[in-house]
């Protein structure tokens, strides 16, 4: 197969990207209003969970990887009530602290939405796969800074400043190992399976089964005559 004349790569800004493009997706539809970062983005030196509430998830596969999202308290709480009232619950049963494990649970099931919303880009658009383990939060309620060691071997690491729609802040931080993807070939990527025609799929009701032919009829009807 002949390689297109100028091989498209993939670097790490672009998977910086897609990441952020799912959060913003992810906690977009969660919480029912806007969700944006910058346009810039800064070269760190090292990842590292920050005041008030800090999530990390690993992941590993066709290339290894840390995500950090810092969250400050306001934004936690602003991304934690409009996705609770999104469910249908009441202002007055909400938690009223983001130190709350409620709020923590919740903020660690949008970050796995988010990982998994980006591993399932990485499988259609990289054609690789890549597995992450199950994201932990943490509160923290003082100035106290923790470096998670991903054990990579030639780190690269981002960090990405985050709006929510009442300009609330939060930080990604990204560290890979550093590689690039080089397109061999021209393909389609995957498009992403859509959960509401899967299940309707799943609840259509089987197809008839078709008519007996006239040849099938005298078939069985021979072997039949032969006591078969």
């Amino acid at each position: 197969m002949t390689p297109p004349s100028t091989s498209v790569v993939y670097g790490t800004e672009d998977v910086l990207v897609s990441l952020c493009n799912s959060v913003t997706r992810v906690l977009t539809v969660a919480t029912q209003g806007p969700v944006h970062y910058s346009g810039m983005v800064q070269r760190i030196t090292k990842t590292c969970l920050k005041p008030d509430i800090g999530c990390f998830v690993l992941f590993d596969g066709g290339f290894s990887g840390l995500v950090i999202i810092n969250f400050s308290a306001a934004a936690a709480m602003e991304i934690y009530e409009r996705y609770m009232l999104s469910m249908g619950m009441s202002a007055q049963e909400l938690a009223s602290s983001f130190t709350s494990d409620e709020v923590s649970n919740v903020m660690g099931e949008l970050m796995n939405q988010v990982v998994g919303d980006f591993t399932g880009k990485v499988r259609r658009e990289l054609q690789t796969h890549i597995t992450q383990n199950q994201p932990k939060m943490l509160v923290l309620n003082q100035q106290v800074v923790l470096s998670v060691d991903a054990n990579l071997d030639q780190p690269e690491a981002r960090r990405v400043t985050f709006y929510t729609g009442s300009n609330n802040i939060f930080y990604l931080e990204l560290a890979i190992d550093r590689t690039q993807f080089i397109k061999l070939y021209d393909f389609e990527p995957q498009d992403a399976p859509d959960p509401d025609a899967l299940m309707a799929q799943a609840a259509a009701p089987a197809p008839a089964a078709a008519p007996a032919s006239a040849a099938d009829a005298d078939t069985e009807a021979l072997l039949r005559s032969l006591g078969m």
